[in-house]
């Protein structure tokens, strides 16, 4: 595959991502190789992580995706 095609398909996945209702997924990385999809960045939820991942699937043309997001959970605040 060439470089134009991998190019198409990281902008396609992170289209994908843009247009999510979940405004997290936004800003999550995607980096592609010969043979893989890599997601990264950071999200709230394990929910969010794995629906970030199923969201490029499709686009993947047959490359593993390879899913390096990290949940962050925020600790709660102290009641005032």
């Amino acid at each position: 595959m060439n470089q134009n095609n991998e190019t198409e398909l990281a902008v396609a996945a992170l289209a994908a991502l843009a247009e999510s209702s979940v405004s997290e997924l936004r800003f999550l990385r995607v980096d592609e190789s010969e043979n893989s999809l890599h997601l990264s960045g950071r999200v709230k939820s394990f929910y969010h992580k794995q629906l970030a991942q199923e969201l490029v699937r499709p686009l993947a043309d047959g490359r593993q995706v390879v899913n390096h997001v990290n949940v962050c959970h925020q600790p709660m605040s102290a009641a005032s």
